[in-house]
């Protein structure tokens, strides 16, 4: 577009257009970790991590339950930089991959930059000086040029809405809220949900209580984990030849990145899939009522597809019981499910997952003409590349809508948008601009022609699941392959940004 914006500019420090810091981040995730070391390779050291917690880490921080472990082998899910010869696992568990991040931001010199138990709140665009003004929990204000959030989808938990729960006298908690204090041993529990953390826990806990429901609303399809210790001679051998590590790590990728395939081109080689997670199921569950229970009705993928090699054996137990009468209603002591039967229980887990589609709350985002991102947002979240959004000058998502993956490393689409978001401060500092924000009319046609891509996807054959919106619309998940997105985030394509005018006190600042 490279149209001029009709803006205006202040002058200096503080009233004027010299921001506090010329880069504001919020988040320690992988994201937020990820763009400030590009920063710090780039020569950029003025910018602020804004981290709401006492600790790096995000998700991997967050998420400390029982069993807890990621789903990508571990040497893809990791920065390509900073290669990791020591995982203990092919599938790391949560406090090695949380070990690796602290690692990240030690070694990149990274803690000089946080500001920890910092919570942004708001940010608002002043259009007069073409700057953030980010507000604090405690009030506090910082003006920034560039904002970059590193908010990931999965940080806020998903709670179903049960009669009765107010009124529950025992314990109750969400995975991502674990309460270490409270022992299991012996107990009566009940797990709502069987999502990718409810398959991870439950094999965990299942040895150690007296008694556990499972409370299946819908069977995922599950496949066998390729997961075993990683080998001392291999650690070794990888320490002492690094292009091995990044041979393998390529070797995964390649693997992985095959089946975007039949998840968004040929939905039918599901069928194949179906087989596999068919034959791992009868393999597992010897009783045929138990089998028939956990056996989906849904084109695999449709769901997210879940691994694990003791989910199903945990569910042969003698104290395990996996209940789809439904829930009708808490009461005082227990779960009533829609047959009439009372469940007594002790404690309820909720393993429920996040509020995938809600990538903000509870922090507000208001643009240009005091236009609210929440409220754009709720209708639906859409971004251009997931990455920048129209009428938000100069503020950058990583993991935004529509980036998300069903088949290969979010680590890999991080590091692409973190490459575009580079890009623009070259551009915007080469060409001294104060800001760039992105055509209307150019996120609207590539968000159409997004959703029309999806809707061949296996996330649109049937089912209902987090990768939606109410109405249907998925701003979830990317329909093609990653090295497709890598491509095309490979630099910023100037001619779908409108821009803000030279000015000399803020380019570069």
């Amino acid at each position: 577009m490279d149209a001029q914006a009709s803006w205006t500019g202040g002058t200096g420090r503080g009233g004027g257009t010299r921001p506090d810091i010329d880069v504001a981040i919020i988040g320690t995730g992988f994201s937020g970790l990820g763009i400030a070391i590009a920063l710090k390779k780039a020569g950029r050291h003025d910018f602020r991590i804004f981290e709401k917690a006492d600790e790096v880490g995000g998700t991997w921080r967050d998420n400390h339950y029982p069993g807890c472990a990621c789903d990508v082998p571990s040497h893809l899910y990791s920065f390509s930089f900073e290669p990791n010869p020591d995982w203990s696992r092919m599938y790391s568990p949560q406090p090695e991959i949380w070990r690796y991040l602290r690692h990240c931001a030690d070694k990149y010199a990274l803690r000089p930059h946080i500001r920890f138990g910092c919570e942004i709140l708001r940010a608002v665009f002043d259009e007069a000086r073409a700057l953030w003004v980010l507000t604090d929990r405690t009030g506090a204000q910082t003006t920034a040029r560039v904002v970059v959030s590193g908010m990931g989808g999965l940080s806020r938990p998903a709670y179903p809405s049960l009669p009765g729960l107010e009124g529950f006298q025992g314990t109750s908690f969400h995975s991502a809220d674990w309460n270490h204090d409270y022992d299991l041993a012996g107990k009566r529990v009940a797990v709502i949900g069987t999502g990718a953390s409810a398959i991870q826990f439950v094999p965990a806990i299942a040895p150690h209580v007296g008694q556990l429901t499972l409370f299946q609303r819908t069977p995922p399809w599950v496949l066998p984990k390729a997961d075993r210790p990683v080998r001392r001679w291999e650690m070794a051998l990888m320490r002492a030849l690094p292009p091995l590590q990044y041979l393998w790590r390529g070797a995964i990728y390649c693997m992985m990145e095959s089946r975007a395939y039949a998840f968004t081109r040929n939905v039918k080689l599901m069928a194949r899939v179906a087989e596999m997670a068919t034959r791992h199921l009868e393999q597992a569950i010897p009783d045929p009522v138990l089998r028939a229970r956990l056996t989906p009705d849904y084109t695999p993928g449709c769901k997210r597809l879940l691994i694990s090699n003791d989910y199903y054996p945990a569910l042969n137990r003698p104290n395990v019981h996996v209940e789809t009468a439904g829930i009708e209603t808490v009461t005082a002591t227990g779960i009533r499910t829609r047959d009439g039967v009372e469940h007594p229980v002790d404690a309820i887990i909720f393993g429920t997952g996040f509020k995938a589609t809600d990538v903000l709350s509870p922090t507000e985002i208001v643009g240009r003409g005091g236009r609210s991102l929440n409220a754009e947002w709720d209708r639906g979240a859409a971004a251009y590349l997931g990455t920048v959004v129209a009428g938000y000058p100069n503020m950058f998502f990583l993991m935004g809508p529509n980036t998300g993956l069903g088949h290969n490393s979010m680590v890999y689409m991080i590091e692409s948008q973190i490459r575009y978001v580079m890009d623009a401060l070259r551009q915007l500092d080469r060409r001294r601009w104060r800001a760039l924000d992105v055509a209307p009319a150019v996120q609207a046609a590539y968000n159409d022609a997004l959703q029309g891509e999806i809707a061949h996807t296996v996330w649109q054959s049937g089912c209902k699941s987090w990768y939606l919106t109410e109405d249907g619309r998925n701003p979830t998940v990317w329909p093609g392959f990653t090295f497709s997105f890598r491509r095309r985030t490979r630099r910023v394509d100037l001619n779908d940004f409108d821009h803000v005018s030279s000015n000399p006190t803020v380019a570069g600042s």
